[in-house]
């Protein structure tokens, strides 16, 4: 072992944190063409799902969890011209329709409602008992729909000594072999609002001085989007926004990029390593943005390792609280439902490297 410097974390970056993004990308290359034809086959049987495209660059469908663990988006087609819901209303169904003496409880924090009314264009299909219960688009129906095309794609495909579908998980999840290793994805259907900006989302707050307004403008634009990842809500996303915001992040030649690789390359290997980690490529990117926001100016960001060691601070102090506020929706906290004792481990191990900076060297 060898004390933290700059130094030392140019070297970990150069070795290991680019190694990790060749793997990575050979990974992703494999899994985009599994995804391709699988969702192709999927668009052919039901026109209600889009295919995933295949692209040599960047892909905004596929999000890396973790270098095992993968997240890919399904846009829905047919329905447009989205608006937000004017008008409350209690639910009293079951998933299989049958009517509630009560009403169902309203969602909180990212989830939402959806309405099939909620679209000034939606085709008949969207109107179908297999996804429709009262005039609601139910998460758990599309998922269902979803499952079983899926599984008949992956056979129809020949996929099926590369591909299988887990069982025993609410979502739908598949593992692909891939040269690399073996690689688990979550297929989750997803409904895009690029015209409109959630309601739910009021960012920024007032007096913010990063990202600029320009910045904001253009973030905004993008909207969000709508994933079937739950019974009855749909979760809000802002998968598109957060990655314009991370690509716009060191146009004025800061370190902030370089250190959210060297805080994931350090989570992967040391902290939080594992096939299905409590802490996700997601939650380290939150952390940057809070920190962001909080040190918007260069100066903050041009010494490498004190700006690195400030996002671990910054993460194990919301690791051991066991909270870690959405970047735009704030009132959702991201470590809600991760595991209590998982969380106490990882903080205990990051406590120790504050403590004692440390990191092991080619």
């Amino acid at each position: 072992m060898k004390s933290l410097s700059a130094g030392d974390l140019e070297d970990y970056l150069l070795n290991k944190v680019d190694l990790r993004r060749q793997r990575i990308s050979q990974i992703v290359e494999e899994v985009q063409k599994v995804v391709h034809r699988l969702t192709t086959e999927i668009s052919l049987q039901d026109l209600r799902f889009q295919a995933v495209p295949y692209s040599d660059t960047y892909n905004g469908n596929i999000k890396v969890l973790a270098p095992s663990q993968f997240l890919v988006t399904v846009p829905v087609k047919g329905l447009a011209g989205y608006r937000e819901a004017r008008e409350q209303r209690w639910r009293h169904y079951t998933l299989q329709g049958t009517r509630l003496p009560c009403p169902l409880q309203d969602p909180e924090g990212l989830h939402q409602w959806l309405a099939v009314e909620q679209f000034m264009k939606s085709q008949w299909q969207w109107h179908e008992a297999d996804v429709n219960i009262e005039g609601d688009i139910v998460p758990a129906k599309v998922l269902q729909v979803f499952r079983k095309l899926v599984e008949n794609a992956i056979g129809t495909c020949h996929l099926s000594g590369e591909v299988s579908l887990l069982s025993q998980r609410s979502t739908v999840w598949v593992a692909v072999e891939t040269s690399a290793c073996r690689v688990e994805l979550e297929l989750v259907p997803m409904v895009e609002i690029p015209t409109a900006w959630s309601e739910k989302a009021r960012w920024p707050p007032c007096l913010k001085r990063w990202p600029s307004r320009e910045q904001v403008a253009c973030i905004k634009s993008f909207g969000f989007a709508l994933l079937a990842s739950s019974n009855y809500h749909w979760q809000q996303s802002f998968l598109q926004a957060e990655q314009v915001l991370l690509a716009q992040l060191d146009e004025d030649g800061g370190c902030r990029r370089q250190c959210l690789r060297a805080l994931r390359q350090m989570k992967e290997d040391v902290w939080c390593p594992g096939k299905r980690p409590v802490l996700t490529a997601h939650h380290l990117q939150t952390v940057l943005f809070w920190t962001c926001e909080k040190y918007p100016h260069l100066k903050d960001w041009q010494a490498f390792g004190k700006a690195f060691l400030r996002l671990v601070r910054k993460l194990h102090k919301c690791v051991s609280q066991h909270f870690l506020k959405h970047y735009f929706v704030r009132k959702s906290n991201l470590l809600q439902c991760a595991g209590s004792s998982e969380l106490d481990a990882v903080a205990q191990k990051l406590a120790l490297f504050l403590k004692n900076p440390q990191i092991s060297l080619p």
